[in-house]
Order: C-alpha cells, then structure tokens, then sequence
C-alpha cells in the first residue's frame, strides 16, 4: 500500500497507526503532545529540533520515540534517511522554512498537531459513542478570551466543554483526556490553519460552529503577504456544519462566510454592536441579545445580559462585548440558555494583560493590555480608553503602525515609545499625529524600561489621567512575552506608588 493509500484509512484512534514513519518537527509544548500521542498509537516517531527543554528531551525517548537535536536551517540528513511517510509541523515553522519547502517539494504528507488530533478525535467518546464536537476560533485579536468565555458559558450550560488549541493546552491532550468532553473549544492561530489548508479531504475538519472574530494585517512574515494571512484565516470556516459566526462590523469575515464551503443547512450569524437583525445577536438599549437562535426571530429577542452588569464585571469595554456576542453565539448553537449566560458572565474575568486595571492613585488609572500585540488589538485599547497616555512600540512584525497613529493614535493624550523600533513609531507620529506629544524611552536595559515609561507617564498627566500599556506591537525585542512586559509595567507602577509618587516632576522635552 503506498503512503497515501495507507494514510487515507487513518481516521480514527482504532486505525491501524503501527510502524508508520512520521517526523515531528519542534519539540516544545504540541511537538511533545504530537510526539506522545503518536508513540501510543505505535508509530515510529523521529523527533527533529534546534532546541528542547530538559524534561521534554528526557522523555521522548521513554515514550518510545527517537531525538535529533540539531539546526534546522538546512534539512538535516537524519530527516532525509528516515524516509517519513507523513511529516508533523509545530506551527511555528512558517512556508518558507527550508525544511517545511523540502518536505513540500519531496511530495511527503504535512500535517499540523490539529489534523492529527481531528484523525484521532474518537479515542474517548461521549455516552452515545460519538466523538465530542468542535468549536473553531480564530481572528486576529480576541481569540483566547472568545475561546475562555465559549467555554465557560457552555460549561455554565450544563455540557462539558474544553478550551484548548492555540490558547495553551494542546488539542491533542484534550482529546485524550479520559474523561471525555461534550465540545473541544478550539482556538486556532493563523499558522495552525495553513496547516490545516494541506489536508487531504479525510484529514479536513468538519466543526460545528466557526468564528473569525476580526481581521487586520498581523504575522505578515511568516506568512509572506496580507492575502495569504486572510486565506488562513479563512479556512476556519470550510465544512462548518451548523453556524458559521461573523462579524457584521468587519467586512472581510463576512466575505470569508459569503465564500466558505460548508455543510448544507449550515447558517451565517451574525453579531456587532448595533440593533441586530433576525439572524444576528447585537445590542438593543444596552441590553445584549440573540435574534439568531429562537422561532419568532423575525419579531422577537431573547435577553442574554446588560451592559450594567457586564460594567460591574470589568467587562464592558466594546471589544470585550464582541466577544462575549460571539461566544453567545457559539454557545447558543449548542443549547446553552440565556439563562446560563447570564449567570456565566457575572463570574467571568479576563486573563491579566487584557486592558486590567493595575491601579488607580493619586487621580491616574494605569492599565495593562500588553496582549495588545498588533494594531488592530491597539485600537480597541484606545477606544475604550480615550485621552489616555499610550505606552507603544516594540517588534512591528513587519505591519505599518501609520493607520493606527493617523486614526485612535491621534486622539492620545500623549504617546511614550518603548522597544528596538522606536524610529518607526515616532516618524509614524511626525507623519500622521503632530499634534501628540512624543517621549521616547532609551532605556538599553529591559529592567530600566518600564521604570522609565511610568516616570514619564506620571509626569504627562500630573493630575487625572489614564495611562494605556497598549504597544500594538510584539515584545521579543526587549521581554520574554507579552506577559513579562505587562508584569514590568505594574510592577513599576506598584514601584512608583511605594515611593509616594512624587519623584515624577520631571517631564522631558517632546521630539
């Protein structure tokens, strides 16, 4: 039987896996997930990586697998003898990797971690013997508090639902989980679905609902071009079989909608801040509610919560409420009630990073959205906080911040520039926003950074103010994550409070 043929029958846990040659490439976090579960199935398993944690090292060979450390930059001749029938990415390796164009070009199977977990999806099963559902999550931003609160509103729901994918914990551990879930919510990156756009149409998902949350220019090196990021962003929707979730404020995920393939009978919905219409949810006199999921649509809504009581749960800024209409959406197209929404939302919080208040004294809000990796995330930030001082900068990952600067930039009080490329963002400034006060941070050193910033900060508002840790940018340059560089930043603002916030008097010239 050739690798195809043998390949096409595996679509299950009870297929026959034994002895097939599969590479593994990347040995972080899914490469382990990957390389685990396919030990178990009996394969034979060739793990190749620049790098590994210690304990991932040790273990791949107790699991039954074999490791080749090594660069990557060229194909290692380990990966050419092995003569793999089927080669398994993590998703950080982009297109244009030498080995990924190899593998291409060599007319070997590449699969992602999802395709492989999809394959395998019926290794624990709900009581009727069926495989758990599949909530699908992607978009540029939003996507891991969408997939948090997708969860939880279904959990609240009475079914037992897994965030998983993208958001931290590997699909695959989800799926062999022996107690079983009712739905896996996936959250999947932009990398994650090229991969899936290789799959050979037994390896093809078929969720039951899908959203793209939002779409701006983000990734644009891995992906080599703004079309190619929106065509994987894109596929979240092939072969959706019951509600294919858009949204309405964001034309090109409703054009995704417009040109997906999906199962017959499946439905687009629909959600935005306005008045909804009878296939959407939105908002009516601060009153969230679904016009998508109830017989009298046509006349009637049905009330899921309110604006006041998402205020009183910090979860009231407007990006925040697209979310929470997009995981009702989702939600709603599995059963759960209004009822269970409601009561879900009372008890939700965002994650750290995501616009948190870190404090509040002497008259200045100071919040952390360090997630706010790209423009589009950025903008939302300073929507929801207008007139703040905007903290920004940092790695660009090769996206024009101008259109940013030129629109909600220029509504800042004041901007304070971190990171490498400080030269881009205050020319952007110069171009597009003069009339914002500049103040760039020189600070060479990652600990001084933040120090720095919340000095200047404080100087700027002198009085009453908000200060906005927005960077619309990535943090490698100068953190360890996007979580390091909010960490810093309320750990200077704590800093500066302990010390009686009165050494700040000192605002520097403007650029």
């Amino acid at each position: 039987m050739s690798a195809e043929a043998r390949l096409a029958t595996l679509t299950s846990w009870n297929a026959d896996w034994s002895g097939l040659r599969v590479a593994v490439l990347g040995l972080s976090t899914t490469g382990f997930s990957v390389t685990d579960t396919l030990a178990e199935l009996g394969a034979d398993v060739l793990v190749l990586s620049e790098s590994a944690d210690e304990e991932y090292a040790k273990l791949v060979p107790v699991v039954g697998a074999r490791l080749e450390l090594g660069p990557l930059s060229a194909v290692p001749q380990a990966l050419v003898d092995f003569d793999a029938e089927v080669v398994i990415a993590s998703p950080g390796f982009a297109p244009s990797h030498p080995v990924i164009r190899w593998v291409q070009e060599s007319g070997i199977a590449l699969w992602g971690d999802v395709e492989l977990a999809w394959r395998v999806r019926d290794k624990v099963t709900r009581p009727d013997g069926s495989p758990a559902d599949w909530v699908l999550i992607t978009g540029t931003n939003g996507k891991t508090t969408t997939t948090q609160l997708t969860a939880t509103l279904l959990v609240e729901g009475g079914l037992r639902a897994a965030p998983c994918g993208n958001i931290g914990v590997p699909v695959l551990d989800a799926v062999r989980d022996p107690a079983g879930f009712d739905v896996l919510v996936v959250e999947l990156s932009s990398h994650q679905l090229w991969y899936l756009g290789l799959s050979a149409p037994e390896g093809q998902l078929y969720p039951h609902a899908t959203v793209c949350l939002n779409l701006a220019d983000d990734h644009l090196v891995w992906h080599g071009s703004a079309r190619a990021y929106r065509d994987a962003k894109a596929l979240v929707y092939r072969n959706t079989r019951v509600a294919c979730v858009y949204n309405k404020a964001d034309d090109a995920t409703r054009l995704m909608v417009e040109d997906a393939e999906v199962v017959d009978g499946a439905r687009a919905i629909g959600f935005d801040l306005g008045v909804p219409g009878p296939s959407d949810l939105g908002v009516v006199e601060g009153l969230l509610v679904d016009r998508a999921f109830l017989d009298d649509r046509a006349r009637s809504a049905l009330e899921l919560t309110t604006i006041a009581d998402l205020e009183v749960a910090g979860l009231a800024a407007p990006h925040i409420v697209q979310n929470i209409l997009a995981a009702s959406a989702l939600a709603r197209s599995l059963g759960t009630e209004p009822e269970a929404i409601h009561a879900a939302l009372q008890g939700f919080r965002l994650d750290a990073h995501r616009i948190q208040v870190v404090a509040r004294h002497a008259g200045i809000t100071w919040v952390d959205d360090s997630k706010a990796t790209n423009p589009h995330a950025a903008a939302s930030s300073l929507r929801a906080y207008p007139g703040a001082v905007w903290v920004v900068g940092g790695d660009l990952k090769g996206v024009d911040i101008a259109q940013l600067v030129g629109t909600a930039g220029a509504t800042a009080r004041a901007a304070v520039v971190i990171g490498v490329e400080r030269a881009e963002v205050v020319a952007a400034f110069a171009r597009h926003a003069p009339a914002v006060p500049v103040f760039e941070v020189d600070a060479g050193e990652t600990g001084h950074v933040m120090n720095r910033v919340v000095e200047i900060a404080a100087g700027i508002v002198d009085g009453e103010g908000t200060v906005l840790l927005a960077p619309a940018a990535a943090s490698f340059d100068q953190f360890a994550s996007y979580a390091d560089r909010g960490h810093r930043f309320a750990e200077a603002v704590r800093d500066w409070i302990d010390r009686g916030s009165d050494d700040t008097g000192r605002t520097p010239l403007a650029l």
